[in-house]
């Protein structure tokens, strides 16, 4: 079993997070929607195990 981190975890986050933004800008809300769905979608096949996705999803419902 592998359990979720909910701690700070990203090098650079700073820099993460500008890139993040960065990714939206110019976007429509449905572009922007679409962008973010298929990085969750992307991040999910790179963690590839479901007990963790499984655990993220109900960490973000919260």
């Amino acid at each position: 079993m592998t359990d979720l981190i909910l701690t700070p975890n990203i090098d650079g986050v700073d820099d993460f997070y500008a890139e993040l933004i960065a990714a939206h800008e110019g976007l429509s809300k449905e572009d922007s929607d679409a962008l973010n769905a298929r990085l969750v979608l992307v991040l999910a096949n790179h963690v590839g195990d479901r007990e963790v996705l499984s655990q993220a999803l109900k960490a973000a419902e919260k």
